[in-house]
């Protein structure tokens, strides 16, 4: 069976490669390379073909033709609420027009299934303290413009279905975490607080640090993405339905390196939902997944991973 994933160079597609191959899948990687990296794919020597393309390009339309795909997974993405803030036409091109893109050239190919990584934590907005952990079939109601992009892409999942018979998953992912992901980036908080504490910089926590995320390691993931090709339809929370504080992410951290790294706060972030943790409920009894790594081993391992010499991002230091 092929599967074209796009995105599949970033730190979560790299990791649902590697999934996929292990269930020895014909994986096509497409990546615009802006943010995904070569050497995340280096020990992938199995892979079918390695396309750089933008998703937003009209030429992604032929090649995914060409290849004639079984399934897609479909991860690139603008992925910053922050920029998203900054820059809502950037988060339309690339969220809206470049999943419009990639959908019309899988309705014009044998594809079976559509798979769609989407935001636990922006599509449901801000809700009630009692209606934790929030739910599937919750209204859908974002407050920033990642947000909205990634509510509205489910809405244009709905009708290819309808319309075209295009069957789709669509993950609301929690905050995945782990080996591969960018400290430098706009998100990503345990990656940019293992870094600075790794070079023993302060960290800086937006707001009094009560925001909390349902955080997920990224193997967990990408067990669920590869699961979902076979089983699950349409919107299914990926998370672990825990909460966590980013003040406790900080004291985790800093507990497993064993260093004493000072914090410095600044004013919340725009958009920004204040409380997040997903019931997981529904793709437990779909597709039989359940998170197999608990948070603090997760943090053990990915601050290893940022350790070890070959990783290059512990050697720079940020601005």
């Amino acid at each position: 069976m092929k599967v074209l994933i796009t995105g599949g160079a970033g730190f979560i597609g790299s990791h649902v490669v590697s999934e996929l191959l292990k269930e020895n899948y014909d994986v096509f990687v497409l990546d615009n390379f802006s943010t995904g990296r070569i050497k995340n794919l280096e020990d992938q020597t199995e892979i079918k073909r390695l396309i750089c393309a933008d998703i937003n390009d009209s030429s992604v339309v032929s090649i995914i033709q060409e290849i004639n795909p079984d399934y897609m997974i479909h991860l690139a993405a603008q992925p910053s609420v922050a920029v998203s803030q900054q820059n809502p036409l950037l988060d339309v091109e690339t969220n809206m027009y470049g999943l419009v893109n990639v959908l019309e050239a899988a309705r014009r190919t044998d594809c079976r299934k559509f798979v769609f990584a989407t935001s636990g934590g922006t599509i449901y907005g801000n809700v009630e303290n009692e209606q934790l952990p929030l739910v599937e079939d919750l209204p859908l109601k974002a407050c920033s413009f990642y947000g909205l992009t990634k509510l509205t892409a489910i809405h244009y999942l709905d009708l290819y279905k309808e319309h075209f018979g295009l069957d789709y998953c669509a993950l609301a992912l929690g905050n995945i975490y782990g080996p591969r992901q960018d400290p430098y980036g706009e998100s990503g908080v345990i990656a940019i607080f293992t870094n600075k504490i790794i070079n023993n910089e302060d960290c800086t926590i937006n707001g009094d640090g009560s925001v909390t995320r349902d955080y997920l390691y990224v193997k967990d993931a990408a067990v669920a993405f590869v699961k979902s090709l076979e089983q699950g339809s349409g919107l299914l929370n990926l998370g672990t339905g825990i909460e966590t504080s980013v003040l406790e992410v900080f004291n985790v951290i800093s507990s497993v390196s064993g260093k004493e790294t000072r914090v410095k706060y600044r004013a919340a972030s725009p958009g920004e939902v204040q409380r997040v943790s997903l019931c997981i409920d529904k793709i437990q009894d779909q597709m039989n997944w359940s998170p197999q790594v608990r948070f603090p081993e997760g943090i053990r391992l990915t601050y290893e991973w940022f350790l070890t010499p070959t990783k290059e991002v512990q050697h720079v230091r940020s601005n």
